[in-house]
């Protein structure tokens, strides 16, 4: 088997800093690819070598697929990790690395096609007895035939979501029958410009509902563990803002059958690395249901690494390259607490909108006992607008969740950044409102709480 030597990193910003670091840490030589926008960026500056793919908009730099497998062969890489968004969740892009001769550090083609249609994931997790959230057939653009029935089945209010989509993007929330019709039709329209692919389906909404997720790792030959279970509850516009592990308040048995049921999974669809399986939790009854699998790194999977110890780029690495040791569900141990919170670019008083700029202060705090602060930036760096506005993470871990929390809290009260407007100060209302601190999250948190969390 041929030896892996050096990777190139398909992505920017902190996940592609993040990768370079494990890469080095196993002695493999590292490539960065760039837009014009990103000339000095932290993640170029952190690599080996680093290559131009073409004007700021990601679709005429990051999502080139031809333009980054030139990169890859004009650099020697021979073998590419796609970070996460862009094209990570791609199975045409992976399918070309593999066609190209190169590692591909991720999942099966297959297995990314299958589960990035969200119906036939639905359809894979009922197979393996997963529950799964009543829904809908899939209607395509144009197709609304059958709709006021298929509403009535699954329920008000219920959401309508872009077959083809995630990260929350095409996904609108309906209250009852008069607004379905219109609603399909922009959502169909949107999912169509924003994937290609303009289907959707209809799904119950649970009025009070945690996102709990669990991390899997598969070995690709039917074997799978997972890493345990983190909340994604505290979010906005359908976009998590604050992560933990574990899921705090889930009563044990539950954690446990929803770590079991995406085991399940992965060893039914033979997954191959890292991975993360989504459940809607009902925050009353703790009745779980699957919501979708990413097949990729996860922005939040440092909570994970922080409490087991396990480093997750790593393991997609060494199993990519045949260097990893298959290990068992009883090897994987929990230690203590883990909060992240993602400080982004944006404006709480103004619907969280991007507020892009220069850093001309951005001043990470540094040697605090276990804190990890994972960012693509530096100081004087700009945020553009042509990218996602995060800017930073910062996780923190504790013995308990109080420790967790309070270290969280002082790792964003030391943390120094002007220039643009960020969402620092509300992640620490967030923190400190009475509601999470007992433990009470839920995905409707923030839009409950605004007011009070805004003048706190």
């Amino acid at each position: 088997m041929r030896t892996m030597k050096k990777v190139l990193v398909a992505n920017r910003g902190e996940i592609a800093c993040r990768v370079f670091r494990s890469c080095r840490a196993l002695g493999l030589g590292t490539v960065a690819v760039y837009s014009e926008a990103d000339a000095v960026a932290a993640h170029r500056l952190a690599a080996d070598e680093a290559v131009l793919l073409g004007p700021a908009p990601a679709r005429e730099s990051y999502l080139r697929v031809e333009k980054v497998l030139e990169a890859a062969r004009a650099t020697g890489a021979d073998a590419v990790h796609p970070g996460y968004g862009f094209l990570s969740e791609n199975a045409e892009f992976a399918a070309s690395v593999l066609d190209a001769g190169l590692k591909w550090i991720g999942p099966a083609p297959e297995t990314i096609r299958q589960m990035g249609d969200k119906q036939r994931a639905r359809q894979l997790a009922e197979e393996a007895g997963v529950p799964i959230v009543p829904g809908s057939t899939r209607f395509e653009p144009g197709e609304i035939g059958g709709l006021t029935d298929a509403a009535n089945a699954v329920g008000y209010p219920l959401l309508v979501k872009a077959a083809g989509g995630g990260g929350g993007i095409g996904m609108r929330r309906v209250d009852g029958p008069a607004k379905l019709e219109e609603v399909v039709v922009a959502t169909q329209s949107m999912a169509q410009k924003s994937f290609g692919n303009g289907a959707i389906f209809l799904e119950r909404f649970v009025p009070k509902a945690r996102h709990v997720e669990i991390q899997v790792f598969g070995f690709g030959d039917g074997n799978a563990v997972h890493l345990f279970e983190r909340d994604c509850s505290l979010q906005r516009r359908f976009q998590k803002v604050i992560e933990e592990a574990r899921a705090p308040g889930l009563p044990d048995e539950v954690a446990r059958a929803m770590a079991e049921a995406a085991v399940r999974l992965c060893e039914a669809t033979r997954y191959s690395g890292a991975g993360t399986v989504e459940f809607i939790v009902d925050a009353t009854s703790f009745e779980y249901f699957f919501l979708e699998m990413n097949t990729r790194i996860q922005v939040e999977h440092p909570v994970t690494e922080m409490i087991t110890g396990r480093d997750l780029v790593a393991l997609q690495i060494d199993l990519a390259r045949g260097a990893l040791a298959a290990f068992a569900q009883d090897e994987i141990t929990a230690r203590g607490h883990a909060i992240e919170c993602r400080i982004y670019a944006e404006d709480p008083t103004k619907m969280f909108m991007p507020s892009p700029g220069p850093l001309t202060v951005f001043r990470p705090p540094t040697g605090m006992a276990d804190v990890r602060i994972d960012s693509g930036y530096h100081e004087g760096d700009a945020v553009t607008p042509f990218y996602d506005p995060m800017i930073a993470k910062v996780i923190a871990h504790g013995e308990t969740r109080e420790a967790a929390r309070r270290r969280a809290m002082d790792a964003l009260l030391a943390f120094r950044i002007d220039g643009i407007r960020n969402n620092r100060t509300f992640l620490m209302a967030c923190l400190d409102d009475e509601d999470f601190v007992r433990g009470d999250v839920h995905t409707g948190f923030i839009d409950t709480h605004r007011t009070r969390l805004l003048a706190a």
